[in-house]
């Protein structure tokens, strides 16, 4: 775009804003009332391997920079259309989507709660949300960015405090006498790492911004990994501080887990902190999804992807056809009930199932070029060869299959997975095959997807048939 003006705190409220999110505050009350504190090692273990997997990503923005649509774009150079489309429109776009909503639903469950007796629907206060931020986002990278800034620390600051208080016991509350471990055998602890990995996932946000970054050689791979330690330290804290003051039971059946603590930590003056910690999480959430992903979605038209119209820029350079797209999304699914809590902690697992392809993918990319392109520069290189890609790969798949401890759970998972890849495949197979009429399987030239970045590609090098659809 034009002067590249963000530094390296900017990077890391983005790799913030969007992994800290209230579905995660769920999700650390779900994985800690089920085990007990042994739930560290689950976060320590799902951290560690989305590390090794944004380690790869930031080899592959080093390969290939400046791409809007980031992971898209080096897959599509590297498995070729078909698989990219399955993995990146289904882990991504359809994925993000998913996430924002169910941070949209989140809030309106939080207001709700807070104002009883005001008689407004749970999808009146999402769509409220929802249209402020669109017009936030609208106005271009640097209100989004003022925006997340201010919501991304405050919310660090927020989660540090409280769980530091509840860690050391200095809390108003009274302390609950229980045990510390519901279980520490070793099957119980991974049976949640694929709960944990939901906690971590999405620190790869900060790649499309790359060329906003001053020094994005040492900001973009640094952000991405300092947020992932911010990230546990706080989860850490939160963890034991739920053990001294939240009783399992009660912990396990809240749908808002960190209000409850927040309550029996510094009585009614906690929960209302815990609500405006809730709210921060949610528009940093969504903020983050809905700025980020319009510009991938741009990256994915780019390449010819997804339709054209994605590419189209407001006066501000904000991609508003995104941004709208997101924004309604948000809206209709919310709408048509995804507000109701029941199916909340399913769909987190569904779209954690759909990151994890997209990881899998990710990892893989970075053997293939490094066996495609072994001399070509890169500004930053994953150490020990090809070690971390092969572990981020093998172990994102050992989350795949522990990704819930109930065995019917996990087969329903499968399922909705699995429903949502055969309609990608479909939608893959007749868009390749008949609208851009490439090989679905042969991957692009570095180079070629290089150029697609810039706007002249479509104009020299589709067939003019195309041009206008495309």
């Amino acid at each position: 775009m034009n002067e590249r003006r963000l530094g390296l705190g900017s990077v890391i409220a983005t790799g913030v804003g969007l992994v800290v999110a209230s579905s995660c505050l769920l999700s650390i009350g779900i994985g800690t009332s089920t085990i007990g504190i042994t739930f560290i090692i689950s976060m320590v273990v799902a951290c560690a391997l989305n590390i090794v997997t944004l380690l790869s990503i930031a080899e592959l923005n080093a390969l290939m920079p400046d791409l809007t649509g980031g992971l898209a774009q080096y897959s599509l150079a590297c498995v070729g259309p078909f698989i990219t489309i399955i993995c990146m429109v289904g882990g991504y776009a359809l994925c993000n989507t998913i996430a924002g909503s169910v941070e949209v639903a989140m809030f309106g469950n939080t207001i709700v709660s807070l104002l009883p007796g005001v008689h407004i629907p749970v999808w009146g206060y999402c769509v409220i949300l929802v249209l402020l931020l669109m017009i936030a986002n609208l106005n271009g990278v640097d209100v989004f960015i003022k925006i997340q800034d201010f919501v991304a620390y405050s919310l660090i600051a927020s989660l540090i405090i409280m769980g530091v208080m509840g860690t050391l016991g200095f809390g108003t509350g009274e302390i609950v006498e229980q045990p510390a471990v519901l279980s520490s055998d070793f099957s119980g602890i991974t049976g949640l790492c694929g709960l944990a990995f939901f906690l971590f996932i999405g620190g790869e946000y900060v790649v499309p911004l790359t060329k906003e970054v001053k020094n994005a050689k040492r900001d973009i791979p640094l952000g991405m990994i300092l947020s992932m330690f911010i990230i546990l330290a706080m989860q850490i804290f939160l963890t034991l501080g739920f053990k001294n003051y939240t009783s399992w039971d009660e912990l396990g059946a809240s749908t808002t887990p960190h209000i409850l603590y927040g309550k029996m930590l510094l009585g009614p003056f906690g929960g209302y902190w815990m609500v405006i910690v809730s709210l921060l999480a949610v528009i940093s959430s969504v903020n983050t999804v809905m700025s980020s992903l319009s510009y991938i979605l741009m990256g994915m038209a780019k390449i010819g992807l997804l339709p054209s119209f994605f590419n189209k820029t407001n006066r501000k350079n904000a991609p508003y056809v995104g941004i709208i797209f997101e924004g309604a999304a948000f809206c209709i699914i919310n709408i048509t009930g995804l507000s109701t809590t029941d199916s909340l902690s399913f769909m987190i697992s569904v779209l954690a199932l759909l990151w994890m392809l997209s990881y899998v993918v990710s990892n893989l990319n970075v053997l293939i070029l490094r066996k495609r392109l072994p001399n070509a520069p890169r500004n930053f290189k994953v150490p020990l060869g090809p070690v971390f890609p092969i572990i981020g790969i093998l172990g994102t798949i050992w989350m795949i299959y522990n990704i819930d401890p109930d065995i019917s759970v996990k087969l329903s998972l499968y399922k909705v997975c699995g429903i949502i890849i055969l309609v990608l495949t479909v939608y893959a197979f007749f868009w390749m095959k008949y609208q851009v009429k490439r090989p679905l399987f042969k991957p692009y030239p570095v180079k070629e997807v290089m150029a697609m970045e810039n706007e002249l590609y479509e104009k020299y090098h589709r067939p003019k048939k195309n041009r206008k659809t495309i």
